[in-house]
């Protein structure tokens, strides 16, 4: 490398080095930043230092040439995260107080929405804020390896986003004598926010057993009794409590035609509501004993009505 071209070099690094170093300056400056209500604008800080800095625990990642400033990012990030951390547990007492924990949870969640979001969810299926929040309150332990191979009908887990699910509880204006139903609820994301949210009975159905315990857990941590799982498969459980019930696309082919007919012979006995999310919702709107309260749309809840 010729001179001319180290000295090129090392003017590029000081100039890194002077944007990175006024990038913290403002981020160490901003003390409102902390106050618990920024959860929104802590999380956008630590997407931002992530992305300035790459991963914090490799000498090999540092995208500067001054080591002060990598620590200095590195000691802004834990001081956010512990933020957060604070914020999740102040939530998470107050719930296990029960001082009024559903005005309170939804406050947070409400509060850490995007300000340009409608009260219509947008479609897809991707994550926001609110998703990290709840994650933070519910402290769910993933199960390292699930301790059963699913079969080729059955889809494995992902958690509903949170804005789905507020739409949900929206629009099935669950009433105190209703009991919801999770079929297949993972680690239980969806029964626990209803519940906390509702405090209607809440009950998460999952052939995985690991995550079942995952899920009871946190609910015995939070003090949640309303709410409760079972380790089974859907098309052997009893399903005649329920009036309200969630498939974010669990299982196709053959398991879906299975649990659709029961839950069609559930619906001859009294009125039930089967809300759907994901590929799964094209099969339901198929069933002539349903109707669809609005346009059926696999990319937001849809709400069907037992006829």
């Amino acid at each position: 490398m010729s001179t001319t071209t180290c000295a090129v070099a090392r003017d590029g690094e000081i100039e890194c080095d002077h944007d990175l170093h006024a990038s913290l300056c403002g981020l160490e400056t901003d003390s409102s930043l902390f106050q618990p209500q920024q959860l929104w604008e802590r999380l956008i800080a630590l997407d931002d230092l992530d992305a300035r800095f790459g991963g914090f625990d490799s000498e090999d990642s540092r995208r500067c040439t001054d080591p002060r400033i990598h620590q200095r990012a590195k000691a802004l990030r834990i001081r956010l995260e512990a933020a957060n951390a604070e914020l999740y547990n102040s939530v998470r007492f107050d719930i296990v107080r029960g001082d009024r924990p559903r005005a309170f949870l939804l406050q947070w969640l409400e509060d850490s929405a995007s300000q340009n979001e409608s009260q219509v969810p947008l479609p897809g299926l991707g994550f926001d804020c609110r998703d990290e929040l709840l994650s933070g309150v519910l402290q769910l332990r993933e199960p390292s390896e699930p301790n059963l191979q699913l079969s080729p009908e059955m889809v494995f887990y992902q958690p509903t986003p949170v804005r789905h699910i507020l739409h949900l509880i929206a629009a099935t204006a669950l009433a105190e004598d209703d009991v919801f139903v999770d079929l297949g609820s993972g680690l239980g994301h969806v029964p626990l926010l209803v519940s906390m949210v509702t405090g209607v009975q809440s009950l998460g159905i999952e052939v995985q057993a690991a995550y079942v315990a995952s899920a009871r857990e946190c609910a015995q941590s939070l003090r949640l009794s309303r709410v409760r799982f079972i380790s089974q498969d859907a098309r052997a459980t009893d399903l005649s409590s329920g009036t309200v019930f969630y498939l974010y696309s669990p299982f196709n082919g053959s398991i879906l035609t299975a649990v659709l007919s029961a839950l069609r012979m559930e619906g001859t006995r009294r009125p039930i509501k089967i809300c759907s999310l994901g590929p799964c919702t094209r099969t339901i709107a198929n069933e002539t004993w349903l109707k669809a309260s609005a346009t059926p749309d696999m990319r937001r809840i849809t709400v069907f009505d037992s006829l």
